[in-house]
């Protein structure tokens, strides 16, 4: 198809030759015109890059000094891609064959928009949303993240309540298409989130410029999940309490972040008791550990620490309200009450 822009699907890995193997095959099935795929291997230790070469020889790979998570390896990764478009694309995902036109076109159509994400279900019950995405990612008042059809561990079936096109708060790093000159004029993911919560720092920063974080919902893809860390591994806890942290304090205008962050302490602190009372004491502990790494890095100097640009946290895929409240007192599990 004449036209067609072309699109780079960019692949992070790290000793990751199981998925490799499994979800490769659907990617380059992809039914697109003008697309490369590259694997950006992160210093890995296993024979993954050796499988890629002996088996498609028409990957391109591009590999990484050091295993920089998830947020500088695609940085470094990215550095050696020249395309118009990256689609960043989680090792443990399996495409629909027409999954990328939806992207391009909306994409296309929008050229205020930074990035678009497609609808993500889960690999293994293909009729539920996926915990890493779901139908869209939306943001409370008190910046906790949580998306369209999945509310902590509740994931909603897919009814087709999130199959047209929509302006979203953020987009999952599992499969979003990128403009790469907008990636680059962010200057890409922070690198100092190491894994968890970095595509949202990524997004929020593209909000606070005046951008648009788009979910298009006739494209779909099918998402593992749990690739890099088991849901309860006390590092998954560590970094997305950390993480968390420090994005709402880079990207929250300053005059809610005064009433936030002491609000969050609290909120904080009844999760680690919550942990402590379940039997999870690695998980309890890694919060604090969470809050100690958050006051380091809120008194130690970086160039890259605030990226400026703090505007009004509004918008689309904004709620005006805590989801912590609406899920674990009012007992709701169901985005549909927060969007029509």
């Amino acid at each position: 198809m004449q036209g067609s822009p072309h699109i780079a699907i960019a692949i992070l890995n790290y000793n990751g030759r199981k998925h490799l193997e499994h979800y490769l095959p659907s990617v380059v099935q992809t039914n697109y015109p003008n697309y490369s795929i590259w694997v950006i291997d992160n210093a890995s230790t296993d024979d993954s890059i050796a499988f890629v070469q002996a088996n498609y020889p028409q990957i391109n790979i591009t590999k990484n000094p050091v295993n920089g998570g998830f947020a500088e390896g695609y940085n470094m990764g990215l550095a050696h891609i020249d395309a118009p478009y990256v689609l960043l694309l989680n090792s443990d995902v399996a495409v629909d064959p027409c999954f990328l036109q939806p992207l391009v076109d909306t994409l296309e159509s929008h050229p205020e928009m930074a990035m678009v994400q497609p609808k993500i279900l889960a690999d293994l019950q293909r009729t539920q949303f996926e915990y890493a995405g779901a139908g869209g990612g939306a943001m409370d008042a008190l910046g906790y993240p949580f998306c369209r059809g999945r509310l902590f561990d509740t994931a909603e079936a897919d009814a087709g309540q999130y199959n047209s096109e929509a302006s979203i708060f953020w987009a999952s790093g599992a499969a979003v298409l990128v403009r790469k000159k907008i990636y680059d004029e962010l200057g890409g993911l922070y690198a100092y989130f190491f894994m968890h919560n970095e595509e949202i720092d990524l997004c929020w920063r593209a909000l606070n410029k005046g951008y648009t974080i788009g979910y298009n919902g006739q494209s779909v893809v099918y998402h593992l999940g749990g690739g890099s860390l088991a849901k309860e591994s006390p590092r998954k806890t560590y970094f997305n309490f950390r993480n968390n942290l420090v994005m709402v304090c880079r990207n929250m205008p300053l005059s809610r972040l005064i009433f936030v962050l002491p609000m969050r302490a609290g909120l904080d602190g009844v999760a680690f008791l919550q942990m402590l009372a379940t039997g999870k004491l690695e998980n309890a502990t890694s919060i604090p550990k969470a809050w100690f790494s958050f006051l380091k890095w809120m008194v130690t100097p970086s160039a890259q620490k605030w990226p400026g640009n703090r505007k009004a946290f509004n918008g689309p895929g904004r709620f005006n309200g805590s989801i912590v409240w609406q899920y674990f007192v009012r007992g709701k599990k169901s985005t549909a009450d927060f969007f029509e």
